[in-house]
């Protein structure tokens, strides 16, 4: 697969390139966008024949999901995490922010405080507040060297204080893409035995881990948990399906998930794109091999990018990642409020970078860049970042 390939996505209906105008204006067409979590390459090969045959089928009426999508499913969690699921086990729903939001529905009232860990997804802080709740964060520690750790105090703090019934997880950690380690998810966990707090783990950027590193899920701690556990995945991060929307929930109490399912029933969401479908089932079934070239091509994007960084913007500082292929970029040496800091980014270095701050108040100073696009490209953001 060549990653280097330069695929024009103008006049597709780009979220990340059409709709920039948005964020930085009419100028927004001169400038490189690397901001929105979508790569810049092809979806695997075998994904694209199959959904060729199936558009060359030409009926497209309700479609539920077959035996070759869960199995496919539980293959991959297998093999590629060690992960024994139950079919049954599984939700599916048209994308990982709707499920969350219809779980923040299900499992808290109105007024109600939701934990997460700050800097967080931007898009937590939209559902959260939109359906009447409070986001209360958990800010990590960041740690010289070594990236953020979690605050254990200040967590148990919150929820002795607080009581929040619910809190959202992002593991691997979006958009500091820190992976957490069998022993924080415990202490996580035995936090929320204690105090009787619900967990939403989102694991949908499980797939893109770094060399040398390691995911665990929380579901890798045994059935002790279960009873508080709710898991997001998807294959459209590692795939390149984002517009092909289809999740899956993993919620191994029955209770939980029959309660689940009704509000999914309540909602109409009972029948699944038939495009979204054939793409998950065929990226999960022949995509491995695609995928482990994705995979060295953003570790070689990273080190790249990493090394050029060090040697030619002194003020600079990039966070250390066990995931992902977003690189979260410490610009506080600047000296710059938010506002200036995205004004030189834009109309000095012309790229489009997710601003920190909309990552919560941890994220002032810093901005998020997208490395999942071909070498050009970040040697364009590069020559821009030296202008600053």
């Amino acid at each position: 697969m060549d990653f280097n390939q330069i695929i024009d996505r103008h006049h597709t209906g780009s979220v990340k390139w059409e709709l920039a105008r948005q964020h930085a204006g009419q100028d927004a067409q001169l400038l490189l966008p690397m901001w929105v979590s979508d790569f810049d390459f092809a979806c695997p090969p075998a994904v694209q024949a199959a959904l060729s045959a199936r558009a060359a089928h030409g009926v497209f009426g309700y479609t539920e999901r077959q035996p070759d999508y869960f199995a496919a499913l539980l293959n991959w969690a297998n093999t590629r995490h060690g992960l024994t699921l139950n079919k049954e086990w599984i939700c599916s729903v048209e994308g990982v922010v709707p499920g969350i939001a219809l779980l923040l529905q299900m499992l808290s009232a109105p007024g109600d405080n939701i934990v997460v860990q700050g800097p967080y997804y931007g898009t937590f802080r939209k559902i959260i507040t939109l359906n009447d709740r409070l986001l209360l964060e958990n800010p990590l520690r960041e740690v010289p060297g070594e990236g953020y750790q979690l605050d254990f105090d200040h967590l148990e703090a919150l929820f002795r204080d607080h009581r929040p019934p619910l809190m959202i997880l992002c593991n691997p950690h979006n958009p500091t893409g820190r992976c957490w380690t069998s022993q924080e998810l415990e202490r996580i966990l035995t936090l929320c035995e204690a105090y009787n707090v619900m967990v939403i783990a989102d694991e949908i950027w499980a797939d893109l881990i770094l060399p040398g590193a390691t995911f665990t899920s929380v579901l890798h701690l045994g059935e002790r948990w279960h009873s508080r556990l709710i898991v997001a995945t998807s294959a459209s991060k590692s795939f390149g399906l984002s517009s092909l929307r289809i999740s899956n929930f993993l919620i191994p109490e029955p209770g939980l998930r029959e309660r689940f399912q009704k509000r999914l029933n309540a909602h109409g969401m009972d029948a699944f794109n038939a495009m979204a479908l054939t793409a998950a089932t065929t990226a999960w079934q022949e995509g491995a091999p695609w995928l482990d070239e994705l995979l060295a091509y953003l570790a070689d994007n990273r080190a790249w990018f990493t090394a050029q960084a060090k040697a030619l913007l002194p003020w600079a500082i990039i966070t250390p990642a066990q995931a992902t292929y977003l690189l979260w970029l410490d610009c506080r040496a600047l000296g710059l409020d938010d506002a200036a800091l995205q004004e030189a980014m834009e109309k000095k270095a012309g790229v489009i970078p997710s601003m920190g701050v909309g990552f919560g108040p941890q994220g002032s100073g810093f901005v998020r860049l997208n490395l999942g696009c071909p070498r050009h490209y970040l040697e364009q953001a590069l020559e821009g970042l030296m202008r600053i």
